[in-house]
């Protein structure tokens, strides 16, 4: 039945202080926006002044709905308050999809919130028929079929990573590429084609049930609400149906109510930590001798440098597969082992930022102390050695990391390249930082990362595929066959550093047009940030409408790329319930 509060209006100026009187709302496995006021709470009388958030006409009233922040993951895009519905089956994400469309609102999928863009909230627009759709609350199931062919998992859209490789786990399955933070959702990680630093060594392959690409390759069927003439409804898409590959990495332009994926065999991983290697031997060009990055891929596989502003040596990583303990290496029953990284409070970020705003020179001191907090850490917990299930050594990112913009993207290429992709960045940043650091300017102060991984290779979908997903990053290039390698060129910065996004800029238009031509091609990394104008991410018109979508037509079949994704999600959502003003820019 609709609601009868449709009339009830609430402040948002006064929302957070009132907010303070309410409880806080819990999400699954991090942080999440506090002061949940139910449609048509008492307390909304108290929130006087400023300009109102309507109330949504003729809501379903057994749906819950009531207005909460909202922060992204570093804090740059935050609302005091949106309207944010809590469904607790698909059938109530249909009907609330219907709502939207006769009401014309529009419905964001809302999950971790461990994100950059705003795929989810535009900053700055307007909120007022805009509806947040937690997922995590009740669409969070996760069953196993372990004695399928192949062995699969099926999860509600608001599923951890935590929660679904916990469950893989216990029947003996696992993933071999998995991205760092555990909170994410299933749905948000498709969403946009999360991925880890994982590669085979010389000479292997992905074990039967894995795949080195994006967590979208393991996808055997996944459920939508989608427009089926009438009305939306769910339906439901096999891999081998043409129509899927857009949804498989989809930007949040359609609402997944279930996924099935693929799983294989677990196996136990060891990484070891370095910090001993400078950075010029360590991003050494290709084919030099010493302890370079592509030796480390050769010999182990995973890899990934963490290299803290104005230091010399970065934090390499280096995953391998291990069946039997290394001697020298410690046996860890669960994930996150690296607290000193993990547990740096948020005020400390935030007094960061501020700092930053009126004293840029601090960022070599943060660099230094970075350094040497990791290399402290690393011995005093005793985890610059260790060994387990492949989650728990894959998964190290909490909630309680500090929180960092991020900008970069993904040059994808030959794994004989990667050595050479490398060294050419870091020559190119280090050179920038030191260009602008004698000016007296520290733009950047936050790490640089790099890693690898495979592409979404269709040899590694264990069930009739139609394809690899149309618009992921890590799609292979027909053109290129060579090519088999992601690698992943990120800088972090503090949220406020005076000059941080028009260096992102300068960074960014370097990667496009260096990585370019017969031996790679750039694409974005969809959950950071990209399309940096001088003063924002998100706002480079011509990247945005031009060279982006660009990229995704290169190479690729005509029936088979950007425009036809852009085609296939206005199918599938005419009337655009699923979308923004900066989705409408981007997928028009």
């Amino acid at each position: 039945m609709p609601s009868s509060v449709g009339s009830a209006a609430f402040s948002r100026r006064g929302f957070l202080a009132a907010g303070a009187g309410t409880l806080a709302v819990t999400a699954v496995g991090g942080w999440t926006p506090v002061h949940a006021l139910p449609l048509g709470s008492s307390d909304s009388g108290s929130l006087g002044g400023g300009a109102t958030l309507p109330a949504p006409p003729d809501f379903p009233s057994d749906i819950d709905l009531a207005q909460q922040a909202y922060q992204n993951w570093s804090k740059e895009i935050m609302l005091d308050s949106t309207w944010t519905a809590t469904p607790k089956n698909s059938g109530d994400v249909v009907r609330l999809t219907n709502w939207a469309h006769a009401q014309g609102y529009t419905l964001r999928p809302r999950g971790a919130m461990h994100g950059w863009t705003p795929l989810t909230v535009v900053n700055g627009a307007s909120v007022d028929k805009v509806i947040l759709v937690d997922t995590t609350k009740y669409l969070n199931g996760v069953v196993v079929d372990a004695g399928g062919s192949p062995a699969t998992v099926t999860a509600g859209p608001g599923a951890t990573l935590d929660a679904i490789t916990s469950a893989l786990q216990e029947q003996g399955l696992g993933w071999a590429n998995l991205p760092a933070p555990g909170v994410l959702t299933i749905a948000g990680t498709l969403a946009v084609d999360a991925h880890g630093a994982a590669l085979p060594a010389d000479g292997g392959s992905a074990l039967p049930g894995h795949t080195y690409g994006s967590l979208s390759n393991l996808v055997t069927s996944l459920t939508a609400v989608v427009w089926n003439g009438t009305e939306y409804a769910e339906r439901t898409f096999s891999r081998n149906d043409p129509k899927i590959k857009p949804l498989l990495t989809n930007l949040g332009r359609t609402f997944v109510t279930s996924v099935t994926m693929q799983a294989g065999p677990n196996f136990r991983m060891r990484c070891q930590s370095y910090t001993d290697i400078d950075w010029q031997e360590l991003f050494g060009p290709g084919g030099a001798s010493g302890r370079t990055f592509e030796s480390y891929v050769a010999a182990n596989g995973g890899v990934e440098a963490i290299w803290y502003p104005f230091t010399d040596k970065p934090w390499l990583k280096v995953w391998s597969i291990a069946p039997t303990k290394p001697a020298g290496a410690r046996e860890v029953t669960g994930p996150y082992n690296y607290p000193f990284s993990d547990n740096v409070p948020e005020p400390v970020t935030d007094l960061l930022g501020q700092m930053n705003a009126g004293n840029p020179g601090i960022a070599p001191l943060f660099g230094q102390t970075m350094y040497s907090v990791t290399k402290a850490g690393l011995t005093a917990t005793g985890s610059s050695d260790i060994w387990g299930w492949s989650k728990d050594v894959q998964f190290y990112i909490k909630a309680t990391t500090l929180r960092l913009t991020e900008g970069g993207g993904a040059v994808i290429t030959s794994r004989a390249n990667i050595g050479r992709v490398i060294h050419d960045f870091a020559v190119w940043f280090d050179e920038r930082i030191e260009f602008y650091r004698a000016k007296g300017q520290y733009p950047l102060n936050g790490p640089v990362e790099i890693r690898c991984c495979g592409l979404d290779e269709v040899a590694d979908v264990a069930v009739p595929s139609a394809g690899a997903p149309t618009i992921s990053a890590m799609r292979p290039r027909p053109d290129h066959p060579d090519w088999d390698t992601a690698i992943w060129l990120n800088v972090l910065g503090v949220p406020g550093t005076p000059g941080m996004f028009a260096f992102y800029r300068e960074m960014e238009q370097w990667m496009r047009s260096h990585y370019t031509g017969a031996d790679y091609t750039f694409r974005p990394e969809w959950s950071k940030g990209w399309a940096f104008g001088p003063d924002q991410p998100y706002t480079d018109g011509a990247i945005i409408t031009g060279a982006l979508p660009q990229s995704y037509r290169v190479g690729l079949p005509s029936n088979d790329n950007w425009d036809t994704a852009v085609a296939t999600f206005n199918e599938f959502d005419p009337h655009k319930v699923y979308s923004n003003t900066f989705m409408d820019q981007l997928l028009p």
